[in-house]
């Protein structure tokens, strides 16, 4: 059984048949996703986040392949973004659905994660922060949405870094095919 499915246990069929089906067998996902950066200063530190983790933001549109697969306990997701950057992030499961959450450590950067399963779809909800090993306050970051559900038969995504009163820094979106 993938890790995915022992962490979500009964809760696991609230997920669409098409998003079990990718935490069960892995997949490789590809397609165009849409970048939009922030107005004003939002959008010179939206540039700035998205330069600092590789993605290019000189178009509104880039290719991205992600690669999704789980070797024992811990699930992978690898992202590419055009021919620019490559982003690795790791997901250790704690605990069970729906009071559990995933550490994903991406870089020097972990985050503990709870997971709301809303018709279908997997919704990220940030719990803790660490950079480099420091436990940092949630408040002191960009706020992160992140989901991932099907819309018309695709993987729809979307991952959006905010702050408050200045709003969007940067988001990237949209809806990848499975590669057969």
């Amino acid at each position: 059984m993938h890790c995915v499915e022992r962490w979500f246990g009964e809760g696991f069929a609230e997920l669409h048949p098409l998003l079990q089906q990718l935490h069960r067998e892995g997949g490789d996902l590809h397609g165009q996703v849409e970048l939009q950066l922030g107005k004003g200063l939002a959008g010179k530190l939206g540039a700035r986040l998205a330069a600092h983790l590789g993605i290019p933001m000189d178009r509104p549109q880039i290719p991205l392949k992600v690669n999704i697969h789980s070797s024992g306990d811990t699930l992978h997701w690898n992202r590419h973004f055009a021919d620019a950057a490559s982003m690795y992030s790791s997901f250790q499961p704690h605990g069970g659905w729906p009071d559990g959450y995933w550490i994903e450590s991406t870089g020097g950067v972990r985050l503990a994660l709870a997971v709301d399963v809303r018709q279908g779809g997997w919704y990220w909800r940030p719990l803790k922060a660490w950079v480099h090993g420091v436990r940092v306050p949630l408040w002191l970051l960009p706020r992160t949405e992140a989901y991932k559900r099907i819309d018309a038969g695709r993987y729809h995504f979307h991952v959006g870094f905010s702050l408050p009163l200045l709003g969007l820094l940067f988001s990237y979106s949209g809806a990848l095919q499975l590669t057969p």
